[in-house]
């Protein structure tokens, strides 16, 4: 953590994107969530995995984090992109803010620089992570959770 923090020494903030098996160890994301509290950084949980505990982890201790709602480009074509996107807007519409996550695809890049620009018209804010992570304020949504606490998976 250390050396990642130095080579990038801006960071606000950490997402996994790859590492899905340490999401759902229990005392790997206690360590990791306390050490991003002692930095005073945020944690992005892409969900790759559907055993994550990182979220809920982050919740115990009241360390700012957010989980992500649509994955835009697990089909990296610009139609799926598009449709992962509509998605992303419909949830917004329903519970109020939807976190989206995706690569830097050419494909991805095309499709919102094509369609961010008319969100406004459609009622929709684009806003920085940092500012929906103060928006949801630590608190799930029900896809997440219930009752704003995010749920640990059930045994395997």
């Amino acid at each position: 953590m250390n050396a990642a923090f130095k080579a990038v020494p801006y960071t606000a903030g950490i997402n996994n994107h790859m590492g899905s098996r340490m999401t759902a160890q229990q005392p790997a994301m206690a360590w990791l969530m306390a050490d991003l509290q002692r930095r005073h950084k945020f944690f992005v949980d892409s969900r790759t995995s559907a055993q994550t505990v990182a979220a809920a982890e982050a919740q115990k201790i009241g360390l700012a984090s957010v989980s992500r709602d649509v994955f835009l480009d697990d089909e990296p074509t610009e139609a799926a992109i598009f449709t992962q996107l509509q998605t992303a807007i419909s949830l917004a519409r329903k519970q109020g803010s939807a976190v989206m996550i995706g690569h830097p695809y050419p494909q991805t890049l095309a499709v919102l620089e094509r369609e961010l620009p008319k969100l406004k018209a459609q009622g929709i804010a684009w806003i920085d992570i940092q500012q929906m992570i103060s928006v949801r304020g630590n608190r799930a949504t029900a896809a997440h959770g219930k009752d704003g606490q995010y749920r640990f998976p059930t045994a395997r």
